[in-house]
């Protein structure tokens, strides 16, 4: 029988998987239409679906560990931004088309490496979950680093895009990394992955895409934290004004 205490981690764990996805999944919606080609653009609208669809099996995993009556709509929607437990890395704006392909390599290549070791969980729902969203994650890495080599090797201007991406962004990677009290209990236990032993695996994935790009790792600097306790930027509460307004304007609606 599950301990309390193991239950609640586990649910507050799926719901940071949810919330990184969900809010990952969104600011790659607002490419739709506005990509700089046909392909790309429904490139990215496939891969806003492949989060969208994680952040719902987490979702509604975490609505039935909760126990409460609360749903996948009730935990995207009926929530305000204090309660998300998203990294700030997902939630920062696309910017150009290269920050947005630089935050996507950043997170898709810690996450893949993360569900590889979640498929493994001794819970099998999260595990279950792990084992499809492994495969979809792969894909995303060899997209964003294939556009990361072009754009990096590339002209003056895409070489100089790339830069100040790498430059804006990497301060916020280190939050993936940290752990949290609840999930060192799930990592004694079997149900989650150590997030800090990836990183030396993560430093080698990112490196061999950089060097193929002709760029260089930022030098170390402080790494912005606060997400994961529901401390957030603006970008954030902009996001889900947007997202949010359908379903809050006609709650009792059936989707």
């Amino acid at each position: 029988m599950t301990s309390p205490a193991v239950k609640t981690a586990t649910f507050e764990l799926a719901l940071a998987l949810a919330d990184d996805a969900l809010i990952l999944g969104h600011r790659l919606s607002e490419w739709s239409g506005q990509a700089p080609m046909l392909e790309e653009d429904i490139a990215l609208s496939n891969l806003g679906l492949d989060l969208i669809g994680q952040a719902r099996a987490f979702y509604t995993y975490a609505g039935e560990l909760e126990g409460k009556g609360r749903d996948e709509d009730d935990l995207a929607y009926f929530r305000d931004a204090e309660a998300f437990r998203n990294c700030l890395l997902v939630e920062q704006p696309n910017g150009d088309f290269a920050a947005t392909m630089t935050r996507h390599l950043l997170f898709a290549g810690f996450m893949r490496l993360y569900y590889e070791q979640l498929a493994r969980s001794a819970d099998p729902r999260l595990a279950e979950v792990a084992g499809k969203a492994v495969k979809e994650m792969t894909y995303h890495v060899r997209h964003s680093a294939e556009w990361i080599i072009r754009l990096g090797d590339g002209t003056a201007e895409s070489r100089a895009r790339m830069l100040a991406a790498l430059d804006d962004l990497w301060g916020y990677t280190g939050e993936m990394f940290e752990i949290s009290e609840g999930e060192r209990a799930l990592v004694e236990a079997g149900i989650a992955p150590d997030r800090a032993a990836l990183n030396q695996q993560w430093d080698a994935l990112i490196l061999r895409v950089l060097t193929d790009a002709t760029l260089t790792v930022p030098p170390a600097r402080y790494m912005h934290a606060g997400g994961r306790q529901g401390r957030h930027s603006e970008d954030l509460g902009h996001l889900l004004a947007e997202m949010q307004v359908l379903a809050r304007a006609h709650p009792e609606a059936v989707w």
